[in-house]
């Protein structure tokens, strides 16, 4: 009776202007849905880990930017609250932007403070960052990364404690401004927790996040369980406002010890998982026509780095490129374009009419060219030699790397594959390192397969990157001269610098766009990084599932999204953290939502 009673309370509240269900009582919290939405991940810290899809799949569900981009890519107020911009010519211009309110999972309100703390960590000399370049617009930020002036001339400040202000050296876009702060790699963070413990982000006990949902259970090799949080936007002091006012569901469960990704896609197939997100090579080509499909802004590559006297010869490493058949990986993974330069589709040239890729065209050959790869080859002098392909342990990145491997032994170089992973912290009772991000900051690598995220909707933050005081990497404290990091790979051109230089200088998009496709032009003459393919999100959704969106990145927006009949698939007992639950199997049709 009581479930049929709140059924009904449910379906009236449907009527209402929130659409959704606000009569929760006694030990019903609202739905628990068992998805597979990535895989394993080993710390949470947004501004540190870019270099796996899986990542930005789940920053967006735990963490909340200061602004956000609609479906067409245009920005809109997120935490924001309200700007006001003031200034002159003359003087300088500044902003100020006031905050909603809203708290972090333990209950502190998001406050001005953690923007500010968030950006001078980002921008601190000594702190390896690749977002970096699009705060440069902020006075003194680009002199504070490369250490010629103090933090603390940073023109960022909390004015009051739900108002930061922000001041410019000079008229910008403002709008391009504000659209960069829908960065994933841009939102706030607490100094208090950051500053309290360096493995902050690798267990749930002691991460802290502003997003809709908080992690609540994370154990290596069994379960990540994301809950509802409890002061997303909910007033302190309201305690008649239903939990479920801005979230919906209460739990999302991913349940890494139920097997592999083939054997997760049989309990989809079964009715037992409602969502998954990464679908089993062997079954993708099944599922092409069934699965939903999307353009991510994520180009895979592989980094060569320079300071392996192999990849020292431009040449070397446009050969190594020219010899692989894109065409043949793309049918391999099923899901995705072959990358024909670095800048992948959704990008936008200048406006939002038309994307970067689309002008720029093909830059590099989708189609193999071996026998000029082999004619390169022996123009540098390099026929031979002993390298690895440093990549993360998943059947995708695995199947590529085996595929690049034989390609590349057939030019006549000896390959291994390395596959890094994670290793428990002994101090930490479920902590890890993630040893492929440690490799690949250090440069412990020949060549690392890492998925490139485009950190806004602008080509500038991926292309600038490779310019040696745009690469967000600070500089080298233990150097003579203080000298400034660039890209991981190594990379270094006066040429390609100058032209970043342009490019930065140039306010009109228009135009700064012109520079930009010259740039990725330069850029894969030298070939620092060999794109592999643009990557494609594709999910499989339960029929019961509705109310969910996708962001303009590609990631699910789970915060609205109903189960039909919730009730129906809510476990006997209350307790749903242990590896052994599965869903009950539905025994009535009364509506739970």
């Amino acid at each position: 009776m009581k479930r049929i009673l709140s059924a009904l309370l449910c379906a009236v509240m449907m009527l209402g202007v929130l659409a959704s269900c606000t009569t929760l009582e006694g030990d019903d919290k609202g739905m628990i849905i068992d998805i597979y939405m990535t895989t394993e991940l080993f710390d949470l810290d947004p501004a540190l880990h870019f270099n796996d899809d899986a990542m930005v799949k789940l920053y967006e569900l735990l963490y909340e930017g200061m602004t956000d981009l609609d479906e067409n890519g245009k920005w809109k107020k997120a935490l924001m609250k309200d700007y006001e911009l003031k200034g002159n010519d003359e003087d300088g211009y500044y902003m100020l932007i006031t905050l909603n309110n809203t708290r972090w999972t333990d209950g502190r309100t998001v406050q001005a403070a953690d923007f500010v703390y968030a950006w001078k960590r980002i921008l601190d000399p000594e702190f390896m960052n690749e977002a970096a370049p699009l705060l440069y617009d902020i006075k003194n930020a680009r002199a504070v990364k490369l250490g010629d002036v103090s933090i603390d001339d940073l023109g960022i400040a909390a004015v009051d404690t739900y108002v930061l202000q922000i001041e410019f050296e000079t008229k910008i876009d403002f709008d391009f401004f504000l659209e960069n702060l829908a960065s994933p790699a841009l939102v706030p963070l607490r100094e208090d927790i950051v500053a309290r413990d360096e493995n902050w982000a690798k267990q749930a006990s002691t991460l802290v996040t502003n997003g809709p949902f908080a992690l609540k259970g994370w154990t290596n090799g069994e379960i990540m369980r994301l809950e509802r949080s409890s002061y997303y936007y909910l007033s302190a002091d309201d305690e008649t406002e239903p939990l479920d006012k801005y979230v919906i569901p209460y739990r999302l469960i991913t349940r890494y010890d139920a097997g592999s990704v083939e054997e997760q896609l049989a309990r989809f197939e079964a009715g037992e998982l409602f969502y998954i997100d990464d679908l089993p090579l062997s079954r993708r080509a099944e599922y092409k026509d069934k699965a939903t499909v999307t353009d991510e802004m994520i180009t895979h590559t592989y980094v060569f780095n320079e300071n392996n006297k192999l990849f020292a010869d431009a040449r070397v490493r446009r050969a190594l490129s020219m010899a692989l058949d894109r065409n043949a990986i793309v049918q391999l993974v099923t899901f995705g374009r072959a990358a024909t330069a670095l800048v992948p589709y959704r990008v936008f040239d200048g406006t939002k009419k038309t994307y970067f890729r689309e002008v720029g065209g093909d830059l590099i050959s989708a189609s193999a060219d071996v026998a000029g790869a082999k004619s390169l080859l022996q123009q540098a002098g390099v026929t031979s030699g002993s390298f690895s392909i440093m990549i993360r342990p998943n059947e995708v990145d695995r199947a590529i790397a085996d595929y690049v491997k034989g390609v590349w032994e057939g030019l006549g170089f000896k390959i291994t594959i390395k596959e890094l992973s994670s290793t428990k912290l002994p101090e930490y009772d479920k902590a890890y390192t993630d040893d492929f991000t440690t490799a690949y900051m250090v440069g412990d690598f020949d060549v690392a397969a890492i998925d490139l995220p485009m950190l806004s909707a602008d080509a500038f933050s991926a292309l600038a990157v490779f310019a040696q005081e745009f690469s967000g990497l600070g500089v080298d404290m233990y150097s003579e001269n203080y000298d400034v990091k660039g890209h991981i790979s190594g990379y270094k051109s006066e040429e390609y610098d100058a032209i970043i230089e342009r490019a930065f200088a140039e306010k009109d998009r228009a135009a700064r766009a012109s520079i930009l496709h010259e740039a990725e032009r330069k850029l894969m003459e030298d070939m620092p990084v060999c794109p592999i393919y643009f990557l494609q999100d594709a999910y499989l959704i339960h029929e019961d599932l509705s109310g969910y969106t996708s962001t303009y990145y590609a990631v699910r927006d789970f915060r609205r999204m109903k189960l039909k009949n919730y009730m129906d698939y809510l476990p006997e007992e209350e307790e749903t953290t242990g590896p052994s639950y599965t869903p009950s199997t539905p025994t009535d049709t009364g509506s739970g939502t």
